[in-house]
């Protein structure tokens, strides 16, 4: 079973807006509310990847309540740790070809709440084989919180999968002990460094051998329609992939994530792993929906992605 953990999920409200007048009234005719969060979207498509999945993280109010609910119209198992205050809102106006975001920070989390979830997350380990732990932390918590994550999943012999930036996942990377597997792309690795990080291969292939990486099994920078640059030990790869017709690229990474998860719980081969990751990645933005992919044209685009050894 894999453990798609979301410390700060969400409902992401879409409006639809033919002209966005500031300072005006703007009228939407179309909704959609979807439970939303980064490792909510990881664990819709593992689902529809037909692979046992267990959502968890921290959910509150009646924000919280709906996203249960869509959780469980969609059949994805979940257990969260339920708390007071409310979950958040994130919004995001399509108006002219443009995406405008207005996102709620979502509920400050105490010490004692923090420390519940951790203890929360140990039990639900007992039943998981990997773990993919997505998105930002909740204010309230430390920035060494999914690291703490990380070492307590290590303990107990589960492969972690991390899909955060900035100084938390800096964090993780710092400690002794190691994530299995990380999903920056360029501008991520670029931070995380401290100096700029190009898409060429020389550049990529002296960066991820930056002693910061030492002991990460899988180290894959996605580059978006470019296919993604992969470090697999001491291995790296040129994952490149077919154009495709993008309908909508939200939750693309995400989809990533769970493709990967999905394949090194089966122990594919390290070829399959990379194709399979960039297979749903791009399902998922040929598709309206956020974290949602089309499983009956997974063979067509998985044939079409191309894994070339660099040495």
């Amino acid at each position: 079973m894999i453990l798609a953990v979301t410390m700060n999920p969400s409902v992401d409200i879409s409006y639809p807006i033919d002209r966005f007048k500031l300072d005006d009234i703007n009228r939407v005719e179309t909704v959609r509310k979807t439970a939303g969060g980064k490792g909510l979207n990881v664990a819709r498509v593992i689902a529809q990847m037909e692979e046992e999945v267990l959502s968890t993280g921290v959910l509150g109010g009646t924000i919280g309540n709906y996203i249960v609910q869509q959780l469980n119209k969609s059949k994805i198992p979940n257990d969260f740790l339920r708390i007071e205050k409310e979950s958040r809102n994130c919004i995001a106006i399509l108006h002219e070809g443009m995406q405008t975001e207005i996102l709620e920070s979502g509920p400050t989390l105490s010490e004692k709440e923090g420390a519940d979830f951790l203890e929360k997350f140990e039990c639900l380990l007992k039943n998981a084989s990997i773990v993919t732990i997505s998105g930002s932390l909740p204010q309230g918590l430390p920035t060494h919180f999914y690291r703490e994550m990380v070492e307590i999943s290590r303990n107990k012999g589960k492969p972690v999968i991390v899909d955060s930036s900035g100084e938390s996942l800096k964090q993780v990377l710092m400690h002794e002990k190691k994530p299995f597997a990380i999903k920056p792309n360029t501008a991520e690795l670029s931070q995380l460094l401290g100096f700029e990080v190009e898409a060429g291969i020389i550049d990529l292939k002296r960066k991820l051998n930056h002693k910061i990486f030492q002991g990460v099994e899988w180290i894959v920078v996605s580059m978006g329609g470019n296919g993604a640059f992969v470090r697999h030990w001491d291995d790296y790869y040129q994952v490149t992939i077919p154009e495709i017709d993008v309908v909508n690229p939200v939750g693309s990474g995400d989809a990533t994530v769970a493709g990967l998860a999905v394949a090194l719980n089966r122990n594919q081969t390290v070829e399959s792993v990379l194709k399979t990751a960039m297979t749903t990645g791009m399902l998922n933005a040929m598709e309206e929906g956020t974290g949602y992919i089309n499983l009956n044209k997974f063979k067509q685009y998985f044939d079409f992605v191309k894994v070339e050894k660099i040495d």
